[in-house]
């Protein structure tokens, strides 16, 4: 919602090398779900049909992030979400359902490019697919912890506090929430799909600094929350016709939404100061242990390859990865099951 008023720094994986993140872990796996299938469009799956794209993502990404890059990844789910969040959530939902539908009807009309458009986005989160992802988390040696809220949110406030360098994820809330710098496409290289335009981009790795575009828009974070309010956020909807250069304008002219003519102030939710304490002093864990531990190659083998059919071999390879014998592993994506 932000692109067209925010500076963008495109870097390289390389660039950032011994850096750490928070990563939005639940952003991270829907792009794998999205991304990480089979030629007709379907996820992969093991004997007994349960998913495995996003243990397939998770990885072959994050192990070369660590063992490539020296990458320090700490992984942050979703809470509960705040109930003001209820109505996007639905609206995903509904949107999720409708590309079920359209994909089977494509695949009984044999159209292939639609039903691959439809399919990457038919992907969502279950218990068991966040459950398999901690788990393997866990045996690589990876940190995780789960937010009281918005995963977005928790990961701002450990960048902000320095715990990590930046927050990696697509969504610029993170800069709402304070996050000092916004990693995105650091995880996820290749390219991303565009379902309103049937088409893929390339991904390439960009910063975006939080103090640095509040100087270049000549705004407080606070006026950054307002802004992002008028145009519509996970928590309210915007006022229809506000973009972002519109909105930037309004802030600069009336300094604060308070300030606004009413009439346009009228438009937006009467919990207007509760979304912007969502924003400004979030709901989120101050106290999280971020330990390293060395993986487990043994643990990794049982599950990856005893139970869910995973090439054992390859899985072997990348615990040597995940030790930094730097190693390369030739592995396409679909060649990580038998």
């Amino acid at each position: 919602m932000l692109t067209p008023i925010l500076k963008r720094e495109q870097t390289t994986l390389k660039a950032l090398k011994g850096a750490s993140f928070a990563i939005d872990a639940s952003i991270e796996i829907h792009q794998f779900l999205a991304l990480v299938r089979k030629r007709d469009g379907t996820l992969f799956t093991d004997r007994q049909g349960r998913v495995t794209s996003h243990l397939i993502g998770l990885l072959t990404r994050t192990s070369r992030l660590i063992a490539d890059f020296d990458m320090k990844p700490v992984f942050v789910f979703d809470g509960r979400p705040n109930p003001l969040k209820r109505g996007t959530l639905e609206m995903r939902r509904e949107a999720t359902k409708k590309a079920e539908i359209e994909y089977s009807d494509a695949v009984s009309k044999k159209d292939h490019a639609k039903a691959w458009s439809k399919a990457v986005m038919t992907g969502h989160l279950t218990g068991s697919i966040l459950d398999d992802a901690k788990r393997l988390l866990m045996l690589m040696g990876i940190p995780w912890l789960e937010a009281l809220e918005d995963a977005e949110a928790q990961a701002s406030y450990m960048a902000a506090k320095g715990d990590v360098w930046a927050v990696g994820s697509k969504d610029y809330d993170c800069l709402l929430y304070g996050a000092p710098v916004l990693a995105r496409y650091l995880t996820l290289t290749g390219r991303e799909w565009l379902p309103a335009q049937r088409r893929s981009r390339p991904l390439i790795p960009e910063l975006i600094k939080l103090s640095e575009n509040l100087a270049l828009l000549g705004i407080s974070r606070e006026q950054l929350v307002d802004l992002a309010i008028l145009i519509g956020t996970d928590f309210n909807q915007g006022v229809k016709g506000i973009g972002p250069k519109k909105a930037l304008k309004l802030v600069h002219e009336y300094g604060s939404i308070q300030q606004i003519p009413e009439e346009i102030r009228s438009k937006l939710t009467e919990d207007l100061n509760t979304v912007r304490q969502i924003f400004l002093k979030p709901r989120v864990l101050e106290k999280y242990n971020l330990r390293r531990s060395p993986p487990d190659r043994d643990g990794l083998v049982e599950f990856l390859s005893v139970e869910r059919g995973f090439n054992r071999e390859r899985v072997e390879r990348l615990a040597k990865r995940l030790t930094r014998t730097r190693k390369s592993m030739d592995a396409g994506l679909g060649q990580w099951l038998n």
